[in-house]
């Protein structure tokens, strides 16, 4: 009995260690090519997102590109692995699609806000 508890506070010790790894691994994951988020204001009349649908926490690239006209890059990595354990923000564009596919035009996404309509696309970093 001894050895087989000890065998399953080792495995458990283990797999704690593991998942404390993976919650890690996303920072060292890079390379890639940065990109951000560009949100910049038009003059159409097409359907469009509310923007008090967008929480700020739940878009963070979207919800800083609308205040200051770009996010913070997001760097890619060069395997497609980063993207399995962290939000970027090709998942906020498709959550707006989610809201509103009419919304969302290829890789653009159209938001309103205070009577305002902005189209949302993730760019190359410059």
């Amino acid at each position: 009995m001894r050895r087989a508890k000890r065998l399953t506070l080792l495995a458990i010790g283990l797999s704690i260690l593991a998942l404390l790894a993976l919650g890690a691994l996303p920072q060292y994951l890079g390379g890639g090519e940065t990109v951000v988020m560009t949100a910049s204001e038009i003059d159409e009349d097409r359907p469009a997102v509310d923007a008090d649908e967008i929480d700020e926490g739940r878009y963070p690239y979207m919800s800083e590109a609308l205040e200051t006209g770009a996010s913070e890059p997001y760097e890619d990595d060069r395997f497609g692995v980063k993207e399995w354990f962290t939000h970027t923000p090709y998942d906020e564009l498709g959550a707006v699609e989610q809201l509103n596919d009419e919304a969302v035009d290829g890789e653009a996404a159209y938001v309103e806000r205070d009577g305002t309509l902005y189209r949302v696309e993730v760019t190359d970093e410059v």
